[in-house]
């Protein structure tokens, strides 16, 4: 014959029941614990880890693109260029990295150290700037073309901005400045005037806006 159950132990056992259904409900109304987000990107990386460089249109692959801290075109900047590199300036003055919202600033010469921009006036628009970064690759595509006046301090404001060619616009999309120098065109215009680096006065610079993927 079963013994007779004690009150006090089926009272607990029925307040435990109790607890766990009222647990599921409140569980169910909750829905899914969501996914632990990753941490977002260190927005300082992009800008100083080195990018590769391809604009098939002009021939050329895989370029390698080094970031340095100061402005386009300046004493460490030009170094970088005399070893045959594109060089990406970032700091106070602008410069982002491949694929953030500003302007991606890349330079490299055209006549000298290989000349590895040496065709970047024949880029025309819809051709595609192409830049693999950290695994990824980010595509560009030209929108314009832009002279930029190394004597004018307005003129390289405009080559700087966030925006190119807006000083003071707030930067939405993420943009590409390629640049270069145009020695044979000033020299042509009876133009001969050098920077202390040997850098002529004006530079061409084609503009260009990030692809979305998909």
């Amino acid at each position: 014959m079963a013994e007779p159950r004690s009150p006090v132990l089926t009272a607990s056992r029925a307040f435990a029941a109790l607890t766990a259904a009222l647990l599921a409900v409140l569980l169910a109304l909750a829905g899914p614990a969501p996914a632990a987000s990753a941490a977002p990107p260190d927005p300082g990386t992009a800008r100083t880890v080195p990018a590769d460089l391809t604009v098939p249109a002009i021939g050329v692959t895989d370029l390698q693109v080094v970031p340095y801290e100061g402005t386009t075109d300046d004493r460490a900047g030009t170094r970088i260029q005399d070893r045959g590199l594109a060089a990406s300036p970032y700091g106070e003055h602008g410069g982002v990295g491949p694929g953030q919202t500003g302007n991606y600033l890349v330079t490299a010469h055209r006549l000298s150290a290989g000349g590895p921009l040496r065709d970047l006036p024949a880029l025309e628009k819809g051709d595609d700037v192409l830049v693999a970064h950290e695994g990824r690759t980010y595509r560009y595509e030209i929108t314009e073309t832009r002279t930029t006046s190394f004597r004018s301090a307005r003129s390289l404001a405009e080559q700087r901005a966030p925006v190119p060619g807006r000083p003071g616009e707030h930067p939405t999309r993420a943009m590409i400045t390629l640049s270069t120098c145009a020695t044979p065109e000033d020299d042509a215009a009876g133009n001969h005037w050098r920077d202390a680096l040997g850098n002529p006065e004006h530079r061409i610079d084609k503009i260009g806006v990030l692809v979305p993927e998909g």
